[in-house]
């Protein structure tokens, strides 16, 4: 499956771009609110601000780029039909939006109006992507561990939008529910059995390919997610079984194998043949490396409870998580995903294939690695403004511009895309 491409279901190239345009929106909003809350999103994981900031993140930036990119990649990557796509997209999208935008009002400002108002939003507009997302990856004739973790990552988003509505409820009407164990699930649900099985599903694919490594061992591709899977649901036994054992029989082989997954990631990068350096290697690079730091800074706070037990301590994980992993391997991918639409879409206008601009030729490269360098300096900042409030403004400035900057490169993308599109359809009225 990985040695071919299929470029005939692939959908109107502005239904990934206006997800992915969408994406740094939110990361600026996370970014000035941490600037104007004066620290208090980084004291503990429950201020209001703290909350609002997590979601504008995962909610806003991540879900907003990874449905982006699951439109584009399954009809290419593993041959899914996605029904009606710029439909789909026009009906989920807007909703999304408004419900996140709610939610995020909710969490910030304790009105619980919002959240009524937010979950329905998210139930219709997730639920019906998840539909269609779905049947895609079930109906496929393709094979491969790379469509089975797309297909155990879409059923846990289905889990993640159900925990999260109830806890947006638990919220809203004071239902009596146990909120802190129900939340750390939900967490491990978005973040573990959604978001990382995704990433590492889609790294089984893109990174021998794009980043000229060797394939990862069929071992590890057949073990990972099933075991990502069935820890992420012995975490969720908590709700039940609220033990101090329990818990560490479970996190210290989840850090374990979050660990591998990194590890194995940076050795395929290091033994490749060929050395690449551009901006989504270097990506992947911080992003499995803040994995890594994830990992260890767990063992360390399980192993060593007057650490752990530090509200900042949950705060240290949670950038390491966000910013670190997943916005740091996600903007490495819109930066390889939207120079291939623009080439991929000109090339479908029937030019001779040297009348298409290069791939390099969408982004400059200059663009992304100064974006780079400014993503690791605001992840560096924000990690040390954990511990160091005063330092809590500039990061929040500092991941505001690196995000702002990211949507400038995208939307430079979009339009040099309109440029040559334009250019090609006047050099073929002329003939």
């Amino acid at each position: 499956m990985h040695a071919s491409l299929s470029f005939d279901q692939a959908p109107p190239i502005s239904v990934p771009y206006r997800f992915f345009i969408a994406a740094p929106c939110f990361g600026v909003m996370a970014g000035l609110l941490l600037a104007l809350s004066d620290g208090a999103a980084l004291v503990s994981r429950w201020t209001p601000e703290a909350l609002a900031l997590t979601h504008l993140v995962g909610v806003g930036f991540m879900l907003q780029a990874m449905c982006g990119a699951l439109f584009q990649f399954i009809p290419v990557a593993v041959g899914g039909n996605v029904w009606r796509p710029k439909l789909v997209a026009n009906t989920v999208q807007p909703m999304l939006l408004l419900a996140t935008l709610l939610l995020v009002a909710g969490l910030l400002f304790s009105r619980p109006v919002f959240l009524s108002f937010a979950v329905p939003l998210f139930l219709l507009s997730l639920g019906g992507f998840v539909v269609v997302v779905a049947l895609a990856l079930w109906r496929t004739p393709a094979t491969g561990m790379t469509l089975w973790s797309m297909r155990m990552a879409i059923g846990a988003l289905a889990v993640t939008v159900l925990l999260g509505s109830l806890l947006a409820e638990v919220l809203a009407h004071g239902l009596a529910l146990p909120i802190i164990d129900l939340t750390n699930v939900h967490l491990a649900w978005g973040l573990g059995a959604w978001a990382l099985m995704l990433l590492a599903g889609v790294s089984y694919h893109v990174v021998p390919m794009f980043q000229l490594t060797r394939p990862y061992p069929l071992w590890f591709t057949h073990w990972f997610g099933p075991v990502l899977l069935l820890l992420v649901i012995a975490w969720s036994s908590r709700l039940l079984l609220d033990e101090a054992w329990w818990t560490l029989a479970i996190a210290l082989p989840l850090l374990t194998i979050l660990s591998v997954y990194a590890g194995m990631t940076l050795w395929l990068q290091y033994t490749r043949r060929r050395k690449v350096h551009d901006a989504t290697s270097m990506y992947f690079r911080v992003a499995m490396l803040a994995l890594l730091a994830f990992a260890v800074s767990g063992v360390v706070f399980l192993s060593y409870p007057e650490f752990g037990n530090d509200p900042r301590a949950a705060v240290w994980l949670g950038v390491l998580a966000f910013a670190g992993v997943f916005v740091s391997a996600i903007t490495g991918m819109m930066y390889k995903i939207a120079p291939f639409l623009n080439w991929l879409h000109l090339q479908r206008l029937g030019a001779p294939l040297n009348a298409v601009p290069n791939m390099k030729k969408m982004i400059p490269a200059e663009a992304m690695t100064g974006q780079l360098r400014l993503h690791v300096l605001a992840v560096l900042l924000l990690l040390v403004a954990v511990w160091q409030p005063g330092l809590a403004r500039l990061a929040g400035i500092a991941f505001a511009a690196s995000c702002a900057w990211l949507g400038w490169n995208l939307v430079g993308a979009a339009r040099r895309y309109r440029s040559f599109r334009d250019q090609i359809r006047e050099v073929a009225l002329r003939r």
